[in-house]
């Protein structure tokens, strides 16, 4: 990093203190509070770098893609192509993976979204049912497994102290249609909240048209003053077809064009997911909670892909209890949080011919049964946090998971190379310290070191010939990181920065094999460093307009610090898949009788595309634009009118992109998923509250 960076930050940081700690009356920000299943109270406490989207960041664009607000997070890149394919990575973290996000945590609650294989997907829950999204950047959550990257919490909407029924619907280009429809009922004693939505698309390349129903029951039974149980339960219905990534002529001349192989199979994913649960929280004593809870995530896949057919079964089930409180030793105040976590992942996955070529032209065929395997897991966590205030402007907080994870495989198909074996890693420790300075009530400064950790996926961990690698390795590595937080001029303006450096070693690279398909090795160590800002500014022009402007940028070095692939030494090369550099920026006009306006603009930098770095896409920026009306039409009943432009300039970028992807035959290597031309939208909602 450059030490012009620590100057500029010191001096800035410096010159803040100075202000005054009394904070006049007058048009402020409100301060963000973090969800209860952190050790602290409120983002400007925690001494880590958190990106929060609240309801209003997440419905900004047309309530069906979350990549546009996860994007807004210095740090955090979501690649997306058709909606059901995407991949997030933090800090470079999870840049290298295929398809899908791996070496990130998520949980809806207290429910791990995150599967056995170590895959997570969250596109599957609907913006509508989210009240706010929290995304810790690097291991610093040691409660959420020290995952590697970092972990993503969201936080459930539960209309618990209203009566509620609301219906909305989204109509856009290339067809996309979403129609919304939620009821909540409250009592003194119970809650109940339903939802169902639906939303498709046509699609806008070929063989892309996308389809998703699910419905969601969540809420609380047995509410009494000290304690209550709560319930969640989503069902997910998806089939959307895959048009996969092509090559840079194709991109350049016919972006709309799939991939033959994929087109001419109609190549798709299709499966039902269940995913539910059941938490009893309760107050033992003054100073001591217990929230427990058990889960479970079923997932029924089938994949036709143009060299075979993948069937997947994922069962897991689990539980997580969690004890929270304080005390004081002296003049010192404590806060702890510990518990443990038990996960349970049963995976069955067969592959099938697929006979397009023979069927035709009407697609997919299942011919003959290629390969079944089952694959069990077992995670065992206990994690433990605790804060110290030793004065009112120093805090310690130190915490350490542990995890302990066996499976085992049982290969039943080809029948002569069938096997039975178990195999489990080393228990892996993850520490993590951090120091928090307050000058004053709205200024922070924190400190932070950590270790954090990713296991393998079910793929990974496989030979070519579908064994148990036992050479395969967790990856993990150590993060430094300094921050600050900071309010300024009269509570109306809030600043964030931070300073990051991680090592990682024990790389999973994905070896390509076959067309699509790959296997894992440990192939070295990357160095991951950066430095990320974002401010927030509210003006109140006068009594009927008010200004939010808002900017963030994220300024990074990601490299194979020591990387030897086939012989192929890529040492000190950049890292592949991920961007530098990224920025966003936005302002939204809003005014006394509910008319607004909002434009944000978006910067990504070119990205290495393979591990010789001598093919890159090309840099973009991207500006989206809206209009809405939020009125009353009578007392409790309410009505939301927008309109949005996105990708007002018509820009030509890739939205996502394969990593080192390799050409068969007289192919080029197809790298790229072009993102969505210039496309519009329009929102209508109405809520009543009784």
């Amino acid at each position: 990093m450059n030490k012009n960076y620590f100057l500029i930050i010191i001096f800035f940081c410096l010159k803040s203190f100075s202000q005054s700690d009394t904070i006049p009356k007058g048009e402020i920000l409100k301060e963000v509070t973090i969800s209860t299943f952190h050790i602290n109270d409120s983002l400007l406490n925690a001494p880590a770098s958190i990106g929060i989207l609240n309801e209003k960041d997440l419905q900004s664009n047309n309530h069906t893609d979350i990549s546009t607000a996860i994007n807004r997070i210095p740090g955090v890149y979501m690649q997306s192509a058709n909606v059901t394919t995407n991949r997030i990575s933090i800090r470079g973290i999870g840049a290298r993976t295929p398809y899908g996000t791996n070496k990130i945590r998520a949980f809806y609650g207290n429910i791990p979204l995150t599967s056995g294989n170590s895959e997570t997907t969250i596109e599957d829950i609907d913006l509508e049912n989210i009240s706010q999204v929290e995304i810790i950047k690097g291991p610093l959550s040691s409660i959420y497994g020290a995952g590697l990257g970092g972990a993503i919490l969201i936080i459930p909407k539960n209309n618990s102290n209203t009566n509620t029924a609301s219906i909305s619907t989204v109509h856009g280009s290339f067809g996309l249609v979403k129609n919304t429809f939620n009821y909540g009922l409250n009592t003194k004693s119970s809650s109940l909240n339903i939802s169902y939505h639906t939303l498709k698309t046509d699609g806008w390349r070929e063989n892309s048209s996308y389809n998703r129903e699910g419905i969601t029951l969540a809420g609380e039974f047995f509410r009494k003053e000290k304690s209550k149980f709560s319930y969640f339960f989503n069902h997910t219905y998806l089939k959307a077809f895959i048009p996969s990534s092509i090559n840079k002529e194709t991109f350049d001349n016919n972006p709309q064009a799939g991939a033959p192989t994929w087109v001419a199979s109609k190549g798709f994913k299709q499966y039902k997911s269940v995913l539910g649960g059941l938490s009893y929280e309760f107050e033992i004593s003054k100073n001591l909670n217990n929230a427990t809870s058990v889960f479970i995530n079923y997932k029924d896949n089938n994949e036709p892909r143009p060299f075979d057919v993948l069937r997947q079964y994922n069962f897991a089930y689990g539980a997580r209890t969690a004890f929270t409180g304080n005390f004081t030793i002296g003049k010192t105040k404590s806060n702890f949080n510990f518990g443990l976590e038990y996960f349970r992942d049963d995976y069955t996955g067969r592959t099938l011919e697929n006979l397009y070529e023979d069927n035709n032209g009407l697609g997919s065929l299942e011919g003959n049964k290629l390969t079944q395997n089952n694959q069990k897991r077992n995670f065992y966590n206990a994690f433990a946090q605790m804060l110290f205030a030793f004065s009112e402007q120093l805090e310690l907080q130190t915490g350490l998971n542990i995890n302990k994870t066996v499976f085992e495989l049982d290969t039943t198909f080809p029948t002569e190379d069938a096997f039975k074996e178990s195999y489990s890693y080393d228990a892996i420790w993850s520490p993590q310290l951090s120091f928090l300075y307050k000058p004053n009530r709205f200024q922070t400064l924190y400190i932070s070191a950590s270790r954090g950790f990713s296991l393998p996926s079910v793929e990974e961990t496989l030979t070519a010939n579908g064994t148990i690698n036992s050479n395969i390795k967790p990856v993990s590595g150590y993060n430094f990181e300094a921050g600050g937080k900071f309010y300024f001029l009269n509570k109306r303006l809030y600043t964030e920065f931070s300073i990051y450096s991680m090592q990682i070693k024990d790389l999973l690279v994905a070896q390509r094999i076959g067309d699509d398909q790959y296997v894992g090795i440990n192939a070295g160590q990357t160095l991951h460093q950066g430095m990320e800002l974002s401010a927030d500014y509210t003006i109140k022009v006068n009594n009927f307009l008010a200004i939010n402007p808002f900017v963030s940028a994220s300024i990074g070095k990601y490299e194979f610090k020591e990387f030897i692939d086939n012989e192929n030494d890529f040492s000190g090369n950049e890292l592949t898949g991920v961007p530098a550099n990224k920025a966003n920026a936005g302002i939204t006009f809003n005014t006394k009788i509910g008319l607004y306006l909002s434009a944000d603009y978006q910067f990504v930098d070119e990205i290495p595309l393979n591990d010789a770095n001598s093919v890159y896409s090309d840099s973009y920026e991207i500006i989206n634009l809206k209009t809405g009306y939020n009125f009353e039409l009578f007392k409790g009943f309410t009505s939301k009118i927008a309109f949005g432009v996105n990708n007002i300039s018509n820009e030509r970028y890739a939205s996502m992109v394969l990593v080192n992807a390799t050409a068969f035959g007289n192919a080029t290597p197809r790298y790229y998923y072009p993102g969505l031309p210039v496309n519009y939208y329009g929102n209508v909602s109405f809520e009543y509250v009784f």
